[in-house]
């Protein structure tokens, strides 16, 4: 599971993110796939990158605020610790590791729309070999919007 963010024209969104996967190794490349019905769809189509973060499975909070609440509703980042990256993309700086990458190309995948990445930035923040969050730790979760 990733959080992945963007921002774009003022706006700030982020989601929890189910469907990720590198997708070249030279050029290295990533792909993220956005729902059309979230609100980080609509930011992200105007953004120039996006931000990708992993999260351990003690980061559960950060999943339950991402994946359950809406941005239409709630500004997420008054709640988090981050920071701006490569034109203005938020960065979690409780994510135990983050890439921003560039925007390349989209395409569509029927409800959700492929984003094609660059990475351009990368940390990791959390030393060792750390239990990432899976979705079987947060199947539970009811999505901010339909799913």
């Amino acid at each position: 599971m990733y959080v992945v963010t963007a921002a774009a024209a003022g706006e700030r969104a982020g989601c929890l993110v189910g469907f990720a996967s590198q997708c070249s190794i030279h050029p290295p490349r990533f792909v993220v796939w956005l729902s059309t019905a979230n609100r980080t769809y609509r930011v992200a189509r105007n953004a120039s990158h996006l931000g990708a973060h992993l999260l351990r499975r003690q980061d559960r909070s950060l999943a339950e605020l991402f994946g359950s609440e809406t941005g239409d509703r709630t500004d997420k980042f008054a709640r988090v610790s981050w920071h701006p990256e490569h034109a203005g993309t938020p960065v979690l700086d409780g994510a135990c590791a983050w890439f921003v990458g560039r925007v390349e190309d989209h395409f569509e995948g029927g409800d959700h729309v492929g984003f094609l990445l660059a990475p351009v930035a990368e940390a990791r923040a959390v030393a060792g070999e750390p239990t990432l969050l899976s979705l079987a730790d947060v199947v539970d979760l009811t999505p901010g919007h339909p799913a």
